[in-house]
């Protein structure tokens, strides 16, 4: 199982506010994206979610920013689950500068389970719940 999920890219130039470093926005973005395609890659993905009738909508994000990013910097963009509740995650981020491990920012976000039909929380299916493991604050990167 990804426990840790790594994700490597460059910044791009539109990444970029007017301050000329990584907007704040684009991390969030960055944060669902990663969020995805670690899900994607454990089989939780979209055709199993319609099929249970459930999806994850974020009830919160917090992001300590660190250092600033740069276009044409490389990250390593670090990200696992750190608790599963009846009907909500907690996910944390981590973004690393390659050359020098420098860390740029912390994040989580707080993500809750609901059904597609009434937007409500629900529980968590087992089949969904088995496919993630927890990673303990001891063994975060």
């Amino acid at each position: 199982m990804l426990k840790i999920f790594h994700h490597q890219f460059t910044v791009p130039e539109e990444a970029l506010d007017e301050n000329g470093h990584v907007n704040n926005v684009v991390y969030v973005q960055w944060m669902q994206d990663v969020a995805l395609e670690h899900s994607n890659a454990l089989g939780c993905n979209s055709d199993l979610y319609r099929k249970l009738g459930t999806l994850w909508v974020a009830r919160s994000h917090y992001i300590e920013y660190r250092s600033p990013a740069f276009a044409g910097d490389r990250i390593d963009l670090l990200t696992w689950v750190s608790d599963l509740k009846r009907s909500s995650s907690l996910r944390k981020y981590k973004w690393l500068r390659t050359r020098d491990q420098k860390v740029l920012a912390q994040a989580e976000t707080k993500w809750v389970y609901v059904s597609a039909k009434t937007g409500r929380p629900c529980t968590i299916h087992d089949e969904v719940m088995n496919l993630f493991s927890i990673v303990s604050v001891d063994d975060e990167p």
